[in-house]
């Protein structure tokens, strides 16, 4: 960890990014990844992580981690994930927390660079089915600073969960704004029919 540490700052440095206090006590909890509209919003959450000591697992689409970039993206603490697959990935990840006293999963709740007009609730039934909370990591390009914000544990009143996480990425800058939709969860919609 102290050879990423050292990468990290080194990192931050060359890109002018600094880490926003707080930085979570616990090792132990599900981290939004957002906005996430570049490729370089990785390597700047990993920057920010690492530098102050968080070692951060993400997920990432599983075409990332073929070839010979496959044992690299692992080594930087990626998990695929196949999207074209129903996988029960939330269960298995949820089993993951209550393995390990200290783990913390990155999850870019947009699951996607593009416009997503709706954010996938990976996140949110993670963190429900494991017990743990979410914290709510963000990248602000306006000001170069990134890093964990506010944290909740999920209530299971889907709508008001969501506006505490509105209400924090309300003043978040994306690199690319047109690329950042609503946040939202299709489970807020009320039930059709």
């Amino acid at each position: 960890m102290k050879i990423k540490r050292l990468l990290a700052r080194l990192v931050l440095l060359v890109t002018r990014w600094r880490v926003a206090p707080p930085v979570p006590s616990s090792r132990h909890f599900v981290l939004i990844a957002a906005p996430h509209t570049s490729n370089w919003d990785l390597l700047h959450l990993l920057s920010l992580a690492w530098s102050v000591g968080v070692p951060v697992s993400w997920m990432g689409k599983h075409q990332l981690f073929r070839g010979p970039m496959g044992p690299v993206m692992r080594a930087l603490g990626g998990i695929p994930v196949r999207r074209d697959r129903r996988n029960d990935l939330v269960a298995q990840v949820a089993a993951l927390f209550r393995e390990r006293d200290e783990l913390v999963v990155v999850v870019p709740a947009e699951a996607t660079r593009s416009r997503a007009e709706y954010w996938k609730s990976g996140f949110y039934r993670i963190a429900q089915a494991a017990g743990v909370p979410v914290h709510m990591g963000f990248l602000d390009y306006a000001t170069h600073t990134g890093g964990f914000g506010a944290f909740f544990v999920p209530s299971g009143d889907v709508r008001a969960d969501m506006d505490v996480v509105r209400a924090f990425y309300a003043d978040k800058q994306p690199r690319y704004p047109d690329c950042f939709g609503p946040i939202r969860l299709r489970d807020e919609e009320p039930a059709q029919g």
